[in-house]
C-alpha cells in the first residue's frame, strides 16, 4: 500500500493534507467505531450500519496503520484476528470527531447523539476536558457507548 508523503500530497494547505490523510468517510467511520463502540478487529469493523465492503475496509486499515494512524497487533486470545487500536496520532484525531459529532447533533434531527444529552452538553461547555477524558479512555481500551459494539 503506497502512504501519502508530503511529496504526494496535492498541495501543502493544511486542511489539503487533513482531508488526503483522515478526510475520506470511511476512515473517519473506523476511527469512530473505534472510539465510540470500541471496536478493534476488522469483522467488528465489517458489522457497522454503514455496509462497508471488505475491499474498502482491508485498504483503509492499512492506510491508516501505514499513516500511523492505527496500529495492528495479534488479538492475545486467537491469533488469527489482529487488534486495530488509535496511536496517539490517531487519539489526536478525537477532537475533530468530536467536533463532528457537535455539528451533527445540531443539525441531524435523527442523530443518535442527540439522546445522550448529557454528552453534548458536556462537550459543549467543556471540550479540551472531554478530549483529555475521551483520549485516556480509548488509550487504555475504553470507549464512550460499549453496548454500540455489536
Amino acid at each position: 500500500m503506497k502512504t501519502t508523503s508530503k511529496e504526494d500530497v496535492r498541495s501543502h494547505c493544511a486542511v489539503n493534507y487533513g482531508v488526503e490523510i483522515f478526510g475520506d468517510r470511511w476512515s473517519l467511520l473506523i476511527i469512530r467505531d473505534i472510539v465510540f463502540a470500541g471496536k478493534k478487529t476488522y469483522g467488528e469493523f465489517l458489522k457497522s450500519e454503514e455496509g462497508i465492503a471488505t475491499n474498502v475496509l482491508a485498504s483503509r486499515l492499512a492506510f491508516l496503520e501505514a499513516q500511523g494512524i492505527l496500529s495492528k497487533a495479534p488479538s492475545p486470545d486467537d491469533r488469527r484476528k489482529d487488534f486495530y487500536t488509535l496511536t496517539e496520532k490517531g487519539l489526536d484525531l478525537i477532537p475533530i470527531v468530536l467536533t463532528i459529532v457537535l455539528w451533527s447533533a445540531k443539525y441531524d434531527s435523527k442523530s443518535y447523539v442527540r439522546h445522550s444529552k448529557g454528552l453534548v452538553d458536556r462537550l459543549s461547555r467543556s471540550p479540551s476536558e472531554v478530549n483529555e477524558e475521551l483520549k485516556a479512555l480509548v488509550r487504555h481500551g475504553g470507549c464512550i457507548f460499549p453496548e454500540m459494539k455489536e
